[in-house]
């Protein structure tokens, strides 16, 4: 019984430390987010970094100077 007793007021003294510890939690949002991450949405153009472009064109070298790669490359796709 006293083993018992011993463990609640341990639980409780952890529950105590960890409320001390954590603080108070806030539940509500202040302001509607959306809002905010739509404007982000529509601000933000989508980039091609230029590396993209020079192998895009690479690419399209390759298939017009061998034309007989291009089964090959259907196959594999």
């Amino acid at each position: 019984m006293n083993k018992q007793l011993d463990e609640e007021r341990e639980l409780q003294e952890v529950r105590e430390l960890l409320k001390r510890g954590i603080g108070p939690v806030q539940t509500e949002v202040r302001r509607d987010l959306w809002p905010t991450m739509r404007r982000r949405i529509e601000e933000r153009q989508p980039q091609v970094p230029w590396f993209d472009w020079v192998l895009a064109a690479a690419a399209t070298a390759c298939l017009l100077l061998f034309p007989h790669v291009i089964p090959v490359v259907l196959y594999h796709l």
